[in-house]
């Protein structure tokens, strides 16, 4: 599979990626207030404002997941279940990297939810280095939410 960029007509599919992966991740660890409000609509509306940014792995109308960039975060990282455990993420990751020099950015940061060991450890595995804990301002249909994540740092 090779990591190409997103075209408009997956967005339904690339939103049902990350509703499903971030609700599997996230729905144990964080407030039932932020669950509610990550709707597949929700998903959706961010993957369109930043497609730009984004960069998906799979066959042309059919993305088994996506990674996306802002600035110097890696920003967001989601491969459908059915996809894992085949170098999807491994793919998906260098290219977001590689983005990210071509940017420009020589220290890279991602944000990590507290307690998702399975994400930490992936990181970990490429690179990245947990330097603390911090707030994180999250984008929601109600606007801005605030919550505590785990802080990862990679020298590009």
């Amino acid at each position: 599979m090779n990591v190409r960029e997103a075209d408009a007509a997956e967005l339904d599919a690339l939103a049902r990626i990350w509703h499903d992966g971030w609700h599997e991740a996230h729905d144990a660890l964080v407030a039932p207030e932020l669950i509610a409000l990550r709707t597949l609509d929700n998903f959706r509306h961010r993957l369109a404002k930043d497609l730009p940014d984004l960069r998906v792995i799979g066959p042309a109308g059919a993305p088994r997941g996506f990674c996306m960039i802002k600035e110097d975060e890696l920003y967001q990282l989601y491969v459908a279940a059915e996809a894992r455990h085949a170098g999807a993420a491994s793919r998906l990751i260098a290219d977001g990297e590689a983005r990210l020099v071509a940017r420009g950015v020589r220290r890279a940061w991602l944000a990590c939810a507290i307690g998702n060991d399975r994400a930490a450890a992936f990181y970990e595995k490429r690179g990245w280095q947990r330097v603390g804990v911090m707030p994180n301002r999250v984008e929601t249909s109600r606007g801005e939410y605030v919550l505590d994540v785990w802080r990862y740092e990679k020298d590009l």
